[in-house]
């Protein structure tokens, strides 16, 4: 029996992860502990990093 043939999945939006301002180009926050080359994940209390685990609670 031949196997099935899997469904490629969903790309990751990276484009929404800059905004555009005119000629102004401006990223996500990134992890200060990992550096320029990981963005960390914006929930609604807390800014957190998924590859080391930082995580910084925000004030409201």
């Amino acid at each position: 029996m031949a196997k099935h043939k899997h469904k490629p999945g969903s790309s990751t939006n990276k484009y929404s992860k800059y905004k555009i301002n005119g000629d102004n180009l401006t990223k996500g926050k990134t992890c200060p502990k990992c550096g320029p080359a990981v963005f960390v994940a914006e929930h609604k209390d807390r800014i957190s990093c998924g590859r080391c685990g930082y995580t910084e609670k925000l004030k409201q």
